[in-house]
């Protein structure tokens, strides 16, 4: 299953700016726009970042890195007021990670027809998304979609639709490995209780697949 943290978001303070609900210690490295709650205004999510010292670390390749983890502020455009929907910090790794031989996966995050992503993009390897909307006061995981490629090539795929409880799984059915030839299949599953967003303690520790961390 997945690893849940537990934590909970404060909802529904309101003031008159969106970035009054951005915590002391924390600096905004990104701000999406976007309606998520279906009422024709936009609103704000903020990526911040922790500014501890202590995040700071010496490299021997690249010197002083910024390792301090990012979180996320959802705040809520009221027209005249603006409310906090979500506040969760420290669930994503700094943008400085040792990726090892590779190159560290690229955060995304954006907003889609009223979803909330949170896109892992690997180069050439692929990538992995989980997709939130905001449910009964909770951004909950919706769907999650998983490909891993080589180049060109997509080995496998996987997408997860947690409304309709069912999933595609693709994968090579060709035993010589080249060509890929892609075999598709479906299946049902159950869930005892809906995922949150708050529910993800370190959303790098649960990619390989959304019921395996």
């Amino acid at each position: 299953m997945l690893c849940f943290s537990g934590i909970c978001a404060k909802h529904f303070a309101s003031a008159d700016s969106p970035y009054a609900f951005i915590p002391k210690g924390y600096v905004i490295t990104e701000t999406i726009r976007g309606d998520l709650n279906k009422d024709g205004l936009e609103d704000y999510v903020f990526i911040t970042k922790g500014t501890l010292s202590t995040g700071i670390v010496k490299d021997e390749m690249r010197d002083l890195l910024d390792r301090n983890r990012r979180g996320i502020v959802v705040v809520f455009n009221q027209k005249t007021k603006y409310v906090l929907a979500l506040e969760f910090q420290n669930c994503f790794s700094s943008e400085n990670e040792d990726g090892g031989l590779y190159m560290p996966p690229y955060l995304n995050i954006y907003i889609q027809k009223g979803g909330l992503f949170v896109h892992y993009a690997h180069g050439r390897y692929g990538y992995w998304r989980y997709i939130f909307r905001y449910i009964n006061s909770e951004f909950v995981l919706i769907g999650y979609d998983r490909e891993e490629a080589h180049g060109p090539d997509i080995l496998s795929a996987i997408s997860i639709n947690l409304l309709t409880k069912r999933m595609s799984i693709k994968e090579n059915s060709n035993p010589n490995y080249t060509p890929i030839k892609l075999k598709q299949k479906w299946m049902k599953f159950s869930i005892k209780k809906p995922i949150r967003l708050v529910d993800f303690s370190d959303f790098d520790e649960c990619k390989s697949t959304l019921f395996e961390c």
